[in-house]
């Protein structure tokens, strides 16, 4: 089972290896994650009250890293998903202002996306003493990856699992009250 990124050549590249490798492969193309804004790159932003990212008006369709998980379980241990390209995403496009608008509402305080130029963002990024491989992945996802090609909502988690993902707002409301979420003014 090998997880990668959508629409991302590199990652293409590596899951050519794997199909060829003879080996019995899944592989497991994930979109970006609703966990980035509770535990992840996003979630300082998000207990500041604002995102600021060079993320413009292009839709991503957040996929809920439980659903990857139980992806990937399935994978490894049931038989029909050898072969299996799952692209795995959430139900629905949301921008990252649409993000902003839900969790202000989960949370019960306003929190704002403000677009910034993508390179103020890197200058940023590598200012704060982030390490170069994390300067170099920003870049990547901010001027690559999010370009609108995957701007699309794919079946993965139903062509596996058998249900649908779970939604951005199903997953706002479970993480509203963890303390790194309520304890902010």
């Amino acid at each position: 089972m090998l997880l990668t990124g959508r629409g991302e050549a590199d990652a293409h590249d590596w899951e050519a290896i794997i199909q060829r490798s003879g080996l019995e492969w899944t592989i497991i193309r994930a979109s970006w994650f609703c966990q980035n804004f509770s535990e992840g790159a996003f979630a300082d932003m998000v207990q500041a009250g604002c995102i600021t990212l060079p993320a413009g008006n292009i839709p991503e369709p957040f996929v809920d890293i439980d659903d990857i998980a139980d992806v990937a379980v399935a994978a490894l241990t049931q038989p029909q998903h050898g072969g299996e390209i799952y692209d795995v995403t959430g139900p629905r496009l949301l921008t990252f202002a649409e993000v902003a608008a839900e969790l202000s509402q989960v949370l019960g305080r306003t929190l704002e996306y403000q677009q910034i130029p993508h390179e103020v963002f890197l200058t940023a990024v590598a200012e704060s003493g982030a390490p170069k491989h994390m300067v170099w992945l920003m870049d990547h996802l901010f001027g690559t990856v999010l370009d609108g090609r995957n701007a699309y909502v794919a079946d993965g988690v139903q062509r596996s699992l058998g249900h649908p993902p779970k939604d951005f707002a199903d997953f706002a409301r479970e993480f509203a009250n963890l303390t790194t979420w309520r304890n902010v003014a």
